[in-house]
């Protein structure tokens, strides 16, 4: 009796696949030996490649997404006009035989063909850009963090409890006292003198924790850290003026975006790392088309920058429901299912940029009072715990700024927060308002000026 085939539907007639290396790319055009080639990474064999594909009439192509060593091989094969799709490592596993790079483009191959392969989220050359210069700025600002503890450690070893005296070494009245001793002042005095007004401890108090043993090691090794620090300060600062430039551009496109304006937010505290003389609740405003993200409590700048570096305000409309987008943030539960009962439905492993600035400031919401989403966090946390409510409290988030750029909806919770400036804004209106009605005077209030 012969054997029953089956045939699969061919998808992509036209399909290559692609499997990137660092050291040479395999090409499968077809699943015959004699369709495969192999070609080096250097830039002519990458247009050798692309040229190869348009020689055997390739309009599409599936690749193995493998660090970044596919980035340039991608934008060649986009410039000759060949659809690049790429794939997530996980989905394209064989599931039998033995592991060969000849294989793996050649399964490639095949899956792509019968349209079983979907390709990963890749934002808009515009993001990519704003994206390689804030991912570029929070390295620096992990490397200045790194320098900070040492510096610590070294203040610590030469007796300099400066980490007791005063709550951060790196704000203004740390800076100048490091900056002090690894210029060779040794007077307790005189250094205590360059407390600044705002510091909580007085300048006795900073005297005595400023005692050093006078070790020339750790002197010299603090001198090279506290050099480190300021030249990634330099940087930062440098890297700050790229993002402005590349926030202007892209919104100096649209002359209905340069126009729109929101109220300042106060309320909101700026954190140190925060990009210096860029306005974020303004750029953001307009980079979003008038929509206020910073209207949500619990989201920050670092939130608001991350969104417009990792997925952009084309980017997110790519994803065609919050459930997509959500999915994409790993903010989702993955329901495993067989039989009718649920076996598994814990949030999948893996993390990305957004995600984490999500997740803190869904952490952030948990220590609000008598908000919509701290009552909504509130409730999660009794139930099921802090780090579920975090969790829980981030997709909902996801869902909220989906809905808002998608959809051009403002945020408008049932329950609205006031902060302590707003409270007493609306209070003195409701003042004022009283006064006016019963025209009342000082002499009223039995006041003696």
């Amino acid at each position: 009796m012969p054997k029953k085939e089956i045939a699969l539907k061919i998808i992509n007639p036209n399909a290559a696949g692609i499997d990137v290396g660092s050291r040479s790319h395999f090409v499968a055009i077809g699943q015959n030996l004699n369709d495969v080639k192999e070609f080096g990474v250097y830039n002519e064999n990458l247009h050798a490649l692309a040229q190869w594909l348009l020689d055997n009439n390739i309009t599409t192509a599936a690749m193995e997404s493998t660090g970044t060593y596919w980035q340039n091989l991608f934008s060649i094969l986009q410039e000759v006009g060949i659809k690049v799709i790429l794939v997530n490592g996980k989905f394209t596993k064989n599931i039998h035989g033995k592991k060969t790079d000849v294989k793996d483009c050649r399964w490639l191959q095949q899956l792509h063909s019968i349209g079983l392969l979907t390709g990963s989220f890749l934002p808009d050359s515009e993001t990519e850009l704003l994206r390689t210069y804030c991912r570029h700025r929070t390295n620096l600002i992990q490397l200045a963090a790194d320098t900070t503890r040492k510096m610590q450690k070294y203040l610590r070893l030469l007796n300099l409890r400066l980490d007791v005296g005063i709550r951060d070494i790196t704000g203004i009245t740390g800076l100048a006292i490091i900056g002090a001793v690894c210029n060779g002042e040794k007077k307790t005095a005189s250094l205590a003198d360059l407390r600044n007004h705002n510091c909580s401890k007085s300048k006795e108090e900073i005297a005595k924790a400023l005692q050093s043993n006078g070790r020339a090691d750790f002197l010299f090794a603090l001198q090279q850290e506290f050099d480190l620090y300021k030249t990634f300060q330099l940087k930062i600062e440098a890297c700050d003026l790229e993002i402005e430039n590349m926030l202007n551009q892209s919104i100096g496109k649209d002359e209905s975006k340069k126009n729109l304006k929101t109220d300042d937010k106060i309320y909101k505290r700026n954190n140190k790392n925060a990009p210096k003389n860029i306005d974020i609740n303004q750029m953001a405003y307009q980079y979003f088309n008038g929509i206020d993200l910073m209207a949500i409590e619990g989201v920050s700048h670092s939130t608001v920058i991350a969104l417009m570096s990792e997925v952009g305000y084309e980017g997110i409309k790519k994803f065609e429901t919050a459930k997509q987008f959500t999915s994409w943030l790993r903010l989702s539960p993955n329901n495993r299912i067989s039989g009718g009962k649920v076996l598994s439905n814990k949030i999948p492993r893996g993390s990305n940029r957004l995600k984490i600035a999500l997740r803190n400031s869904a952490n952030a919401v948990g220590n609000l009072k008598d908000t919509h989403l701290s009552n909504f966090f509130n409730r999660i946390a009794f139930r099921r715990g802090r780090m579920a409510a975090v969790s829980a409290t981030a997709r909902k988030l996801a869902v909220i700024i989906w809905n808002m750029i998608v959809k051009a909806v403002k945020y408008n919770p049932p329950t609205l927060y006031e902060f302590l400036d707003q409270k007493r804004k609306r209070k003195v209106v409701e003042m004022k308002k009283l006064i006016h009605k019963f025209d009342i005077t000082i002499n009223d209030f039995g006041l003696q000026l």
